[in-house]
């Protein structure tokens, strides 16, 4: 067999390969996508996939997190330290959901982040009663 033969057949058997694999593989169930907006039944979807690389911060008051909160959550208030705190605990590539009082309470807070170098912030769409509306599991001494 020439060179040439030996490599063309090399290319239908590695091309027959590749196609089998994406025939498998495609009926598979794929993690979620990232959205810099994210509803609650988005990042739900993300936690049940049993997504390890994300955290979610609860940009709220110490004693408002304490009473309820999305479970899993860090309480990190938006305060003068915000953007140090977080950047001394978190990768900036690290997928990063925020929620606090209000929508735009969360986006003021993610565009802080994005303007530090954070590249995957999602605001949380609703908040904390967004979330417990589709029955996000929350925690804390009222919930």
């Amino acid at each position: 067999m020439s060179n040439e033969t030996s490599e063309q057949l090399n290319k239908v058997v590695s091309d027959q390969v590749v196609g089998a694999k994406k025939a498998i593989t495609a009926p598979l169930p794929h993690p979620p996508s990232f959205s810099p907006q994210a509803s609650p039944r988005e990042m739900k979807k993300r936690l049940d996939w049993g997504e390890p690389a994300l955290t979610i911060i609860d940009i709220r008051d110490r004693e408002t997190f304490g009473k309820e909160h999305i479970k899993g959550a860090m309480c990190m208030p938006a305060d003068e330290q915000f953007v140090e705190t977080i950047s001394a605990s978190l990768e900036h590539e690290r997928d990063i959901y925020l929620y606090g009082n209000s929508d735009e309470e969360t986006a003021q807070a993610a565009n802080m982040l994005r303007q530090a170098g954070f590249t995957r912030i999602a605001e949380l769409q609703g908040n904390l009663d967004a979330w417990k509306t589709i029955n996000g599991t929350v925690e804390g001494y009222n919930a």
